[in-house]
């Protein structure tokens, strides 16, 4: 049976893991565990072959870390080619000579994925397309070698993850599967919550998602059910063996396996069809697994989920209210937009976006449209800047197919499409697009005969398109029609007809609309007077989502005042919160613009606009401060030169700096900031310190130092890298010694810098007794050095265990740590 068909028949089971079991099989500290592909195969087709006699129906290959970072078959390292080879011929192997009355009768074998150990940009130094290109060499050749599935699977950051499917995808047509790492607080790494990873990953097509590692079976339970409420297709719970822990000096997991088995069970009854293990897991915690659950019902796998879109950590839901779309980056009747697109001014850019989102914006359009500029790369560059500095999802804007691919290429999330129409041409072009990124597409009701006049006219041009995108395989929870917002001024009937065309795909398609309200009052006088009411007959007919200007106090009234009248505003505490910033609105948004403009049917520009240009994020709060809080490298500089002279060096550092800094990292400990907010902004900060690194004496620039390094055999440095960034933003002299990192190399440093602080971090099981072997030789230098470890296979137990300090369950920790060891605070 194809392995598509029987993960939809029934309950279906993975393996459990590699590595932790190699260890206890005596790999040495720093040893990379695909090798033994190579050096010890009998004992890699063993593990898979007793995988398979607990009852697993997959046993993924050892190729779990198996990238060319690593194997380049340089200076005496193995070749990616024959790591995978031969990875896939011992999985291939076990299931040739698996037998045990477990063995199930449809067995499969495949290629396990795992993260590249780099973050991508903005929040690192790796292209989107250099990681495509990685994880497609390894998927190709374990493609050829005959693989049945590909496991993409402990995914800390879902940017990473739509780069593994893509490449996947792209290189072979075998089912793709993926699992993500998720926190205690349900959020993964760069805080993708289950509904975001849930929404990206069905638009990317992936035939089964879910969670593995990090998480005993217990903690990821309550991951379990927003996974299976949110996903269209089946569910993976792949959970450790609980938490590391210290048992006759040895390192253990503390879930045993009729314990995991009867969690296991519990996974099934919330929703969980695809079952496996990851660290500390063994063949008995497999077959405890099977035996716990092999007769239990499934919950059913839910078909249609309504209409959503994300960012990398936000996602929009439509239906529910009217959703708004800040039409700001538009250059369709905006001079200084326009100007700021040919200089390529991204400051300028970034300050439309951030502002519209602290107006209300829930969505931002982005239109880089204008005949002297390279769409496609301006678009992409857009997008990119946009996405390290704003949460919000964005839409994309351009009737330009190959523009439109590149942009839906590096977006971070499900992005809203803008646009497709009847036509059949641009059917065929935009449709596979959303096909293969996902994405929620704006369907203009207009065809090869123009824009009909009549609803029904339009109504028919929706129902045609629904038939088309069936056949492209996009359900109508992906579709959300425009039903055209014509000028009033010329056709006094302009307004009814789109309302009634807004009735008639609400109740006979059940799909969701979109409208660019302001189009309906071109060529009157006091525009925003019609504008806003026609806003609110538009909501009240159905209305799922208007582009529109935020800053507009008119629009914000219609729009706050129809959510409290119709029951979408609890206590009305959204009006009143509203009225009482009436006066802080007006005198921040007193600029208005006379540009003429060019109002086209599916433009969204207003004559009369208000600019926002100088709105700051955070009220009361310095240009710089608030610059740094929002990421926003270029102004913080700027800012930063324009303290110099008017403010000593230092308390720029102090007074603004570091407080923004505080702000942002306490935020980020209460989950209410994430990784990408907390990196951005210490971007901000690294610019705003070098302005003043430039004016301030040589002695005073650099503060305590500190040691970091990823432990030898370990080649994941994201952890590391992201307290190294924070470090030094909070004024500590790093010194980064890098990854894979000789234990010889960090005591030499201890002593040549006589340094009192020195981090480890380690992401790999098998890399943790390189971490405990490095302390006990800091240890026997006899000197005063604190260490702070972290790392995701960490626990603080284990920590004290292998005498470290500190154990940092995340990078501000570090940085508390630190302050308090070598500042004293």
């Amino acid at each position: 049976m194809d392995i598509r068909d029987r993960i939809k028949s029934g309950i279906f089971y993975f393996d459990g893991a590699t590595g932790s079991v190699l260890q206890e099989w005596g790999i040495r500290p720093g040893e990379l565990p695909e090798t033994w592909n190579i050096i010890h195969p009998d004992k890699i087709a063993a593990l898979g072959r007793s995988y398979f006699e607990a009852g697993a129906n997959a046993v993924s290959a050892n190729t779990f870390g198996a990238n060319s970072l690593k194997y380049d078959g340089k200076d005496g390292r193995y070749a990616l080619k024959d790591i995978v080879s031969r990875g896939m011929e011992c999985a291939f192997e076990a299931r040739r000579t698996a037998k045990s009355d477990l063995v199930q009768k449809d067995l499969y074998v495949g290629a396990d994925i795992g993260s590249l150990g780099k973050l991508l940009k903005p929040l690192g130094d790796m292209e989107f397309e250099r990681a495509v290109e990685l994880f497609s060499e390894t998927i190709s050749i374990a493609a050829k070698c005959g693989a049945e599935y590909i496991l993409i699977e402990t995914m800390n950051d879902i940017y990473e993850a739509k780069a593994a499917v893509l490449a996947a995808h792209e290189c072979c047509d075998l089912p793709v599967f993926v699992s993500n790492v998720f926190d205690e607080s349900g959020r993964t790494m760069t805080g993708s919550s289950p509904l975001v990873t849930t929404t990206v990953l069905t638009g990317l097509g992936v035939e089964a998602l879910g969670a593995n590692c990090s998480l005993g079976p217990d903690q990821m339970l309550k991951v379990l059910p927003e996974l299976y409420k949110n996903s269209s297709v089946p569910v993976i719970f792949m959970p450790n063996a609980g938490l590391p822990v210290t048992r006759d000096g040895k390192t253990c997991y503390d879930i045993d396996a009729v314990t995991f088995g009867n969690l296991a069970a519990e996974a099934v009854k919330k929703g969980a069809r695809l079952l496996g293990g990851c660290c500390g897991t063994t063949p008995e915690h497999i077959k405890q697994m099977v035996l716990k659950t092999r007769d239990l019902a499934l919950l059913p796998v839910i078909k249609e989920i309504p209409g959503l879109i994300t960012s990398g950590s936000v996602c929009v839901s439509f239906g529910e209210r009217p959703i708004l779309i800040g039409e700001r980056i538009n250059p369709t009747g905006k001079k200084k937009l326009k100007e700021a697109l040919r200089a390529s001014d991204m400051s300028y850019i970034l300050n439309e976006a951030v502002t519209q989102e602290d107006a209300g914006a829930d969505v931002l359009d982005v239109n880089v449209g204008l005949p002297e500029l390279d769409e496609k790369e301006m678009l992409v560059s857009v997008t990119k800047e946009l996405q390290a500095v704003t949460t919000l999802p964005l839409q994309l804007d351009t009737s330009d197919p190959v523009a439109m691919e590149a942009a839906l290429r590096i977006y971070n999330g499900k992005a809203m499409i803008n646009s497709v129409n009847g036509k059949q041409e641009v059917m065929d072009a935009v449709f596979p697009l959303v096909k293969k990124y996902g994405g929620l597409v704006v369907c203009l009701t207009l065809d090869e005969s123009g824009i009909p006049e009549t609803a029904e006219g339009r109504f028919a041009i929706a129902e045609k398109m629904v038939k088309r995108a069936e056949e492209y395989g996009i359900s109508r929870k992906d579709l959300i029609f425009d039903p055209l917002a014509m000028a009033v001024s010329s056709d006094n009937k302009a307004g009814r007809v789109t309302i009634d065309t807004i009735k008639l795909i609400k109740n006979r398609l059940g799909c969701l609309t979109s409208l660019g309200v302001s189009n309906v009052s071109f060529g009157l006088p006091e525009r925003m007077l019609i504008t806003s009411v026609f806003f609110a007959m538009a909501m009240e007919a159905g209305l799922d989502a208007a582009i529109m200007n935020p800053f507009s106090t008119d629009m914000m009234k219609s729009f706050k005042c129809f959510l409290t009248l119709s029951g979408k505003d609890e206590n009305c505490l959204g009006y009143i919160d509203f009225v009482g910033s009436l006066p802080t609105l007006v005198e921040n948004t007193a600029a208005k613009t006379t540009e003429a403009t060019n109002v086209t049917s599916n433009s969204n520009a207003e004559k009369n606009e208000v600019s926002a240009s100088e709105k700051t994020g955070v009220t009361n709060a310095s240009p710089l401060y608030n610059a740094i809080i929002r990421g926003l490298s270029e102004k913080a500089a700027a800012e930063t030169k324009a303290l110099i002279g008017a403010c000593d060096t230092m308390e720029i550092v102090n007074d603004h700096i570091i407080p923004a800094l505080n702000e942002v990292g306490e935020g980020f400990e209460k989950k209410k900031l994430y990784l990408p907010q907390l990196l951005m902004s210490a971007e901000a900060a690294k610019a705003a310190f070098s302005v003043v690194s430039e004016n301030m004496p040589e002695q005073t620039a650099k503060g305590p130092k500190v040691i970091m390094a990823t432990v030898k055999g370990d080649i994941h440095d994201i952890g590391k890298n992201i307290v190294v960034a924070l470090l030094k933003n909070y004024g500590f002299d790093v010194i980064d010694l890098g990854k894979d990192v000789e234990i010889s190399a960090v005591t030499d440093a201890v002593v040549k810098y006589d340094v009192h602080l020195v981090g480890l971090s380690a992401l790999m099981t098998t890399t943790v007794p390189a971490m405990a072997d490095t302390i006990k030789a800091i240890r026997e230098l006899g000197r005063d050095v604190k260490v702070c470890v972290g790392g995701a296979v960490l626990t603080e137990e284990y920590a004290k265990m292998i005498n470290a300090d500190k154990y940092a369950a995340n990078a501000m920790e570090t940085v508390r740590y630190a302050k308090e060891v070598l500042q004293g605070e």
